[in-house]
């Protein structure tokens, strides 16, 4: 497998769209890159999950500037607020996002022991105000000893259950702050590590669960889409669990120029997808690495997958059929780090 050439805009002597599909299981992409991968899955390949592949004959199952954007269409992420229902990895119904009742427009509550010490420790962050109880404000100065940027107000459970609403684990601490605003691409291309690509991934606690994983494994940044992407909330950051301080988290207008510009910049772009050949580390160890992850359920856009460098999946034995997004983001991360 030959790296990319480094004079080849958008990674390829041809434009995305002259990349023929990919057939499935084995089979092969008729952009020669000479390792695993592909293209598209044709309209018959059944649900796009990270699923191990079927047998043959199975039946199918279910900037902060604010300046010019070169980079593929980045701009600073606003408030966020939304939630869906949990379970497997497939489409989820979505529900109206619950705003705090004492949240002024452009800020954001978050809450959780370690996605608020995490943020107290954040210099970045701008913090409006602190609402702990006694057991809270004992527990966060495990994680971070005080005194803290911000001194916190006492407060019960009750007025945070009013405050965030009684379904919210929020452990008695909540945190009213700014929204963090990303740094550019070029930045990111600057500092090593894989960029994490997120195709349309919907759950805010995917996001902050790939988040997590992404900053464990020493990821450079997670990508995510403008549109039909979770924005920044409390649910977000608690599953990331303080990653979201540390991480950065851009958005883009346009996934598919995004990938381009990555493969401009010497990046190979991998789509995670069932139909791929198994993903390798060792094979991408001389390579800069960007790892696409499609939306729950319906996997990789069809515009997606055709601008990767290729297609790759994950080994999966046994009963199981599929991993939820973050569980297979998680894996693939994890193998991309065997080099």
């Amino acid at each position: 497998m030959k790296p990319p050439h480094g004079n080849r805009p958008g990674g390829s002597s041809r434009p995305p769209s002259d990349r023929g599909p990919f057939r499935g299981p084995g089979g092969s992409s008729s952009r020669p890159s000479g390792g695993p991968g592909g293209g598209p899955r044709g309209p018959d390949s059944g649900p796009r999950e990270y699923q191990k592949p079927r047998p043959h004959g199975a039946p199918k199952g279910g900037t902060r500037d604010g300046g010019p954007r070169p980079d593929g269409g980045f701009k600073p992420h606003p408030d966020h607020g939304q939630r869906n229902s949990g379970g497997g990895y497939r489409p989820r119904e979505h529900e109206a996002p619950r705003a705090p009742a004492d949240a002024p427009k452009g800020t954001v509550w978050l809450y959780g022991h370690h996605a608020i010490a995490a943020a107290l420790a954040n210099p970045a962050r701008r913090l409006r105000r602190l609402l702990l109880t006694d057991e809270a404000e004992a527990a966060i100065s495990k994680h971070l000893a005080p005194p803290w940027a911000i001194s916190p107000e006492r407060a019960d459970r009750g007025r945070l259950d009013q405050l965030l609403g009684r379904d919210v684990v929020h452990q008695g601490a909540a945190l009213l702050a700014d929204p963090l605003a990303p740094p550019s691409l070029q930045s990111v291309l600057e500092k090593p590590g894989v960029i994490v690509v997120l195709d349309q991934v919907t759950d805010p606690r995917n996001v902050g669960a790939i988040m997590r994983s992404a900053a464990a494994f020493g990821a450079a940044a997670v990508i995510t889409q403008d549109r039909n992407a979770p924005e920044e909330t409390g649910g977000l950051a608690k599953a990331a669990s303080g990653a979201l301080e540390t991480l950065p988290l851009l958005r883009a207008v346009n996934i598919a120029r995004t990938i381009i510009a990555l493969k401009a910049a010497n990046v190979w772009c991998i789509g995670l997808d069932a139909a791929g050949k198994p993903l390798s580390g060792p094979a991408f160890a001389d390579r800069r690495v960007a790892l696409v992850l499609g939306a729950e359920g319906e996997g990789l856009r069809r515009l997606t997958k055709e601008t990767c460098d290729e297609i790759a999946g994950l080994t999966i034995a046994g009963a199981v059929e599929s991993l939820n997004v973050s569980a297979a983001a998680s894996v693939a991360l994890y193998e991309l780090t065997r080099r």
